[in-house]
């Protein structure tokens, strides 16, 4: 099987910090796998809040992950504080993807890189909608 590869864009509009917990760490003794999409959400949930969004109302739109890659490049250890770098990419009639880089904040070291698929979805009505147009305009041809 072929390695999973995550192209990202050149600049990320939007970036946060985010300490690594115990709590994230695995058996190993470093940042576990399901932590690394935690800490992709959190990021993804403030990048949502400075347009006043909430991930179950972007615009009066639900999101839903439907797909996710992972691709580490260096080991996350208790105590690192993590530069969490989201683009918006590919956004799309239904959905967009977002795009995360994870890196050392002290050292810049690429820990890992993320990409996740979501479509926006109405909870009531229990399907996939188009995409809000205002998120649209945050996020197509200008800074996230």
């Amino acid at each position: 099987m072929a390695r999973v590869e995550i192209e990202l864009p050149e600049t990320f509009p939007f970036s946060t910090e985010i300490p690594i917990r115990i709590d994230d760490l695995n058996y190993g003794n470093h940042l576990g796998n399901d932590s690394v999409l935690t800490l992709a959400q959190e990021a993804r949930v403030r990048l949502l809040a400075r347009h006043g969004w909430q991930e179950l109302d972007v615009a009066g739109a639900g999101l839903i992950q439907v797909d996710a890659a992972v691709v580490y490049r260096a080991e996350g250890h208790y105590g690192m504080v993590l530069k969490v770098e989201v683009a918006v990419a590919d956004v799309r009639t239904r959905g967009c993807d977002f795009l995360f880089r994870l890196s050392d904040a002290a050292s810049g070291k690429e820990i890992a890189r993320v990409k996740t698929g979501i479509v926006f979805f109405d909870y009531v009505a229990h399907k996939v909608i188009h995409t809000p147009e205002p998120f649209r305009a945050a996020f197509t041809n200008s800074g996230n």
